[in-house]
């Protein structure tokens, strides 16, 4: 079936927007592609120190240009859950490209931070810039210019963003993503929320709270819930960056590691040394990244992606818009309900159908552009399977089912939970903003009520414990933006908010930061823009100042005299403390040159 007509308008024009930035971007691409192998241009010094640890065998092939070299960069440690499985992937990955009759070296690491971890610490200051040092790191790595193709092992909030940022700018080689995958299912993540709330309320200890938390983060593999990682891992899959059916295989497990091992293959096939070469910068165009932005409103996926996916899709050239965004959520609806828009975890989702079942879903009803090209070979069709181990020990697919295993998870394009997406664009007199509703019921979806100004979370989160959060409000939580502090996650509010909404409080939050992938059920315009750092409209807001959020006509204003907020000061804040301390000096320069959160909070794009 042909594209819907609604969404190949929406992708016209963003082809016509970026044709200033698109054209340039692909003749770059493909004079670096013309040169041809780019290991013949090396000295024999250089040459000599790119393969010097290698056997006889390999050198002797390196030195020619026939055998290709697969360059391995991995968001490897062993702190973190999801990343600790890539620990053994470059020896899987080494062996496969010897099977295939190619080589393949580690060209280099990136850092990978845990926004679990930092949530709510100084760290977390750094997370969002991390996603552009990661794509500057992989730069790096991929500089020594020994590979004829490369492998991307990311899975996390910042880390898979930051590494699509370096294969656009490496554009002329292929790419092809390798996930991890989810750890198993532990606590419920509702369990987990109701424990996380009778804490913020006082009614069980930190003993209490460390368990269900360990109880639900316990083993190797990504977080269980649908946040920024598992949206990584879903945007990946629909834009054809990983292989069918790739996305959610726990780790190690065979499945998994066949997975691996036939990625490896895929990525040595399609270089230029081949029939099927397929260089990342031309495979992903406009239609990919509009497939990126419908799998997100399908799942109901984070709202960080609306920073990510403006970032990732400039890095190659392409000028995604918000209200792009915005009109394609009016058109996609919602297959999907995984925490936290409904009770399942992402192996309740696989388990459904998954992947293969959403993308054969919407290509039913001609709400995917299928005629994209893929690190697979094929089109977007090509996806729509369901995965599993072959008797051989080799991957197997076979077509997506018909129905899904459990229509409380997964739903049907002709029986959708919600006739719209999650993310919506609001704009008006204090500028532009972000909200995510699929997790918001019906009668919040409109909130007028009096401003409580807050410059921090720990500030609101000590009016709570004080008792001062009474009756319906909206709370004003500024600079947190990209300038002022790095623009963290301020997940810390969730619970504190819920809280109060469940006390039957009409609340909502307004704010130039972020929240996270995990945005349930409170109304939250989030990555307002202006910032309050540069002046914005934000700024000016003042105690009980009665502010309408109409997430229904996609609105947000304060209720003030034109002429008269026209004409007030924007406030000030000493933001001195967020200078200093967890490395938050060494980001100094990105603060001071990061662009707004609507072009993607870059300091590559600002």
């Amino acid at each position: 079936m042909s594209v819907d007509p609604r969404i190949h308008a929406i992708t016209a024009r963003i082809v016509e927007r970026s044709k200033p930035t698109r054209e340039p971007y692909l003749d770059r691409v493909r004079k670096a592609a013309s040169k041809g192998v780019h290991r013949s241009v090396l000295g024999c010094g250089n040459l000599a120190h790119g393969f010097a640890v290698c056997s006889p065998a390999e050198k002797a092939a390196l030195s020619g240009d026939v055998v290709p070299n697969l360059g391995i960069i991995t968001s490897y440690n062993d702190m973190l859950s999801a990343h600790q499985p890539f620990e053994t992937y470059p020896a899987l990955i080494r062996a496969a490209a010897a099977e295939a009759g190619g080589i393949a070296q580690v060209a280099g690491g990136v850092p990978a931070m845990c926004d679990g971890v930092t949530q709510g610490q100084p760290g977390m200051e750094l997370s969002l810039f991390s996603r552009d040092l990661i794509a500057m790191a992989a730069g790096i790595g991929l500089s020594h210019n020994m590979f004829d193709s490369t492998v991307y092992l990311g899975v996390c909030d910042k880390i898979v963003p930051g590494l699509m940022i370096a294969a656009m700018t490496f554009g002329h080689l292929p790419a092809v993503f390798i996930p991890a995958g989810p750890m198993t299912s532990g606590l419920p993540n509702d369990e987990k929320a109701r424990v996380r709330q009778l804490y913020a309320e006082g009614k069980v200890g930190r003993d209490e709270l460390l368990e269900a938390e360990s109880k639900s983060y316990h083993g190797p593999g990504t977080c269980t819930f649908y946040g920024t990682a598992n949206s990584n891992q879903m945007l990946m899959e629909i834009m054809g960056f990983h292989l069918p059916g790739a996305s959610f295989i726990n780790p190690g497990t065979p499945l998994r590691d066949a997975l691996t091992r036939e990625a490896t293959k895929r990525a040595l096939a399609i270089t230029a040394q081949g029939n099927e070469y397929t260089p990342a910068g031309e495979m992903i165009d406009e239609r990919s990244i509009v497939n990126g932005v419908i799998g997100l409103h399908a799942t109901g996926g984070s709202t960080n992606h609306t920073l990510h996916l403006v970032a990732m899709a400039r890095a190659g050239g392409i000028q995604l818009t918000w209200q792009d965004i915005s009109e394609l959520s009016d058109i996609i609806p919602l297959l999907a309900r995984v925490y936290p828009n409904g009770l399942a975890d992402v192996n309740h989702f696989h388990a459904a159908g998954g992947m293969g079942f959403l993308i054969s879903q919407l290509l039913k009803k001609g709400l995917l552009h299928e005629d994209v090209r893929t690190v697979f070979g094929q089109g977007l069709d090509a996806y729509a399977i369901d995965v599993k181990l072959g008797e051989n020990g080799a991957v197997h697919r076979e077509p997506a089912p018909a129905i899904s295993h459990d229509p409380k998870v997964l739903a049907t394009i002709d029986q959708p939970f919600q006739a719209s997406g999650g993310l919506k664009m609001l704009s008006g007199n204090l500028g532009s903003a972000v909200i995510k509703i699929s997790a918001v019921k019906p009668e919040r979806h409109i909130i007028e009520a009096p401003a409580k100004i807050f410059h921090d979370q720990a500030s609101l989160n000590a009016a709570f414990k004080d008792g001062q959060l009474e009756g319906n409000f909206i709370a004003v939580v500024r600079f947190q933006g990209p300038k002022a502090n790095g623009m963290p996650e301020l997940h810390k509010l969730t619970t504190v908010l819920g809280i109060l909404q469940d006390r039957g409080q009409m609340v909502a939050l307004i704010t130039d930061g972020r929240m996270s992938g995990a945005s349930g059920k409170v109304p939250s315009a989030i990555h307002l823009t202006p910032e309050a750092k540069d002046g914005g409209p934000i700024a000016k807001i003042r105690e009980g100042d009665i502010i309408r959020l109409d997430a229904t006509t996609g609105k947000v204003n304060v209720l003030v005299d034109a002429a008269e907020f026209a004409a007030r000061e924007p406030a000030v804040a000493d933001l001195s403390d967020n200078d200093y301390g967890m490395g938050r000096e060494l980001f100094a320069p990105f603060r001071a040159v990061a662009g707004a959160a609507d072009r993607g909070a870059s300091v590559l794009f600002a």
